[in-house]
């Protein structure tokens, strides 16, 4: 099967995802903090350390420092998602998927850095016009000024930095050792930063109160959502065995174009679930930054 499906399917299932996290965001996070949404995505991968240990008994032979260096990924993959959803917090799904596209540029620079992977003319130009397409859609026109969201930009770029790291660290380790030992270890850097939250008492009494009062939904929504995202990280990583670091990011990066799509579809068939802003001005400014990034992705894959 081709390595594209794989690459593929992160973006459209981090599509899904995205709007099932503005979902549990402004339902049950509202009034909370979001690092207690990140716990759920921890325990998602302690469920899956066994099932994986089984598959791959031979997980715990590897040196130590090369399973501390993968365990950094994990944790630097859940401190990407504790920015996201601090972000996701006060603005549109639409409006935050865009600076995912932050993360493929410090993929070109670290592929280039660290693995010697070379860019050429296009890919270069291809992701200029992703840079611009994610300033098209965080900068807001009122009134004679624009207003850039400073905020949003900087929980973002850290967020796509953290990534385009833990993605480095992952694909080195996946060649080298193997794929599951690495993903193994990866779980376990996620359960580490979700277990250190949980001893900060303020989210672990938000985290028992909000099991205590919606278990069922949480346990329901957000089991469904993780598990998206699970599948969606997993496809990823996959790919990352068969193309360069900076072509899946890429490819990664059209999640904007996915969660735009879907975004307008949830506003106009199921309007209780999502809000997106549907003005022509809106469709206009957000439709030209999505044409540029998928211009710019179609620049970078070639």
């Amino acid at each position: 099967m081709s390595w594209l499906f794989f690459a593929f399917s992160g973006p459209v299932l981090w599509a899904i995802s995205t709007h099932l996290d503005k979902y549990l965001v402004e339902r049950f996070f509202k009034h909370s903090d979001v690092a207690v949404l990140v716990v759920f995505t921890a325990l998602i991968g302690v469920l899956a350390l066994p099932l994986i240990a089984v598959y791959e008994p031979s997980v715990a032979g590897h040196p130590p420092g090369s399973v501390a260096l993968i365990v950094l990924s994990g944790i630097l993959y859940m401190g990407a998602m504790l920015f996201y959803l601090r972000a996701l917090q006060t603005e549109e799904a639409s409006v935050v998927s865009p600076f995912f596209q932050a993360a493929p540029l410090f993929g070109y620079v670290l592929g280039y850095a660290v693995l010697g992977e070379t860019l050429s003319p296009l890919q270069m130009t291809g992701g200029a016009l992703i840079l611009l397409g994610t300033l098209i859609v965080s900068v807001r026109f009122g009134g004679k000024h624009g207003v850039f969201k400073l905020r949003l930009a900087l929980l973002m770029l850290a967020c796509g930095l953290a990534l385009a790291v833990s993605a480095l660290i992952f694909k080195i380790f996946a060649l080298e050792v193997d794929f599951w030992a690495t993903t193994f270890w990866m779980f376990v850097g996620e359960a580490i930063f979700g277990a250190a939250l949980l001893m900060i008492a303020p989210y672990r009494r938000q985290f028992v109160a909000l099991m205590r009062v919606n278990t069922t939904a949480l346990v329901t929504i957000s089991g469904s959502n993780e598990l998206i995202n699970l599948g969606a990280g997993m496809g990823s990583r996959y790919a990352l065995l068969f193309a360069p670091l900076s072509i899946v990011q890429a490819i990664s990066g059209t999640t904007t174009l996915f969660v735009f799509a879907f975004g307008i579809a949830l506003s106009v068939f199921f309007p209780h679930l999502a809000r997106e802003t549907l003005s022509s001005r809106e469709l206009l400014r957000k439709g030209t930054a999505a044409l540029l990034v998928a211009i710019g992705v179609a620049l970078v894959v070639r």
